[in-house]
């Protein structure tokens, strides 16, 4: 199914454009055909980085480049004491930045631990328990407080329905939810009264929906693209160290070089 407003079309037109029954749900030899269409509803994540393939990384700086010379330079001249106190410098430096960055790499394991392993589904007109993974679009969940949304929803039937969605839109208290449909456009997400998201919680109530979005075609799954692909953004103090470290580089091989030379042209040893 493409993406769509879904809130801006009515319960019956949805249901329609599902290809679902409201009261029955889908038959099971359906659901299978459109689990091999779209897919298990999961978020995917890029392979995890070993800790050592993070460590290297951190040896990229231009600082820490600078100050991997001085340690060789140091060894080469016999300043081991120097060169040590360098060495620790730079490990230091590299395992702060390998913590920080399996900090982030666990981002996207704690969006997936949002979402529920079961849900309870209409399929052939009987309530069974499912794995989220095996919901599709068209699939009739039934909720009640306290349950996990499994995936992004149209709500076509409420009660005293209320959702926690602060874990996509930051607002801390619920959301209260009903099948009504939205006519004024474009709508922010947390305005989207008729809709329900992966990853946010039922607080009060009970809710029929049926599915729209699975896997990495829900709201929660954009932020997980987002995390698999978007490169990391570096803050203005680390822009501004990086471009330090390449004005000290210039500036210490210019030194280097006029000492150099001034020393060959005074006579000294090579």
């Amino acid at each position: 199914m493409e993406t769509r407003n879904w809130y801006s079309i009515d319960v019956e037109e949805t249901c329609r454009q599902l290809r679902t029954d409201p009261q029955q749900g889908l038959s099971s030899s359906e659901a299978g055909l459109r689990l091999k269409t779209h897919g298990p509803n999961e978020l995917k994540k890029k392979p995890p980085r070993s800790l050592l393939s993070m460590f290297f990384s951190q040896l990229k700086d231009v600082l820490v480049i600078i100050l991997l010379i001085a340690a060789i330079v140091s060894c080469v001249v016999g300043e081991w004491a120097d060169a040590t106190v360098i060495l620790t410098i730079v490990i230091l430096n590299a395992a702060i930045g390998v913590y920080q960055e399996n900090r982030a790499e666990h981002a996207l394991e704690a969006l997936k631990e949002l979402t529920k392993p079961s849900a309870k589904v209409l399929r052939d007109g009987t309530l069974v328990q499912l794995s989220t993974a095996e919901l599709v679009p068209g699939d009739l969940v039934l909720l009640d407080a306290g349950d996990s949304v499994p995936a992004d929803l149209r709500v076509l039937e409420a009660a005293d329905l209320h959702a926690n969605e602060s874990a996509l839109t930051g607002e801390s208290l619920p959301v209260e939810k009903n099948p009504a449909t939205i006519k004024d456009g474009q709508v922010a997400l947390g305005d989207r009264k008729n809709m329900l998201f992966m990853g946010t919680t039922i607080t009060s109530g009970r809710a029929k929906a049926v599915v729209v979005a699975t896997g990495m075609q829900t709201e929660l799954g954009r932020i997980a693209e987002l995390l698999n692909t978007q490169d990391v953004e570096q803050t203005p103090l680390q822009q501004r160290l990086g471009q330090l470290g390449k004005a000290m580089g210039l500036g210490a091989a210019l030194i280097v070089a006029i000492v150099f030379a001034l020393g060959l042209w005074r006579g000294e040893d090579f």
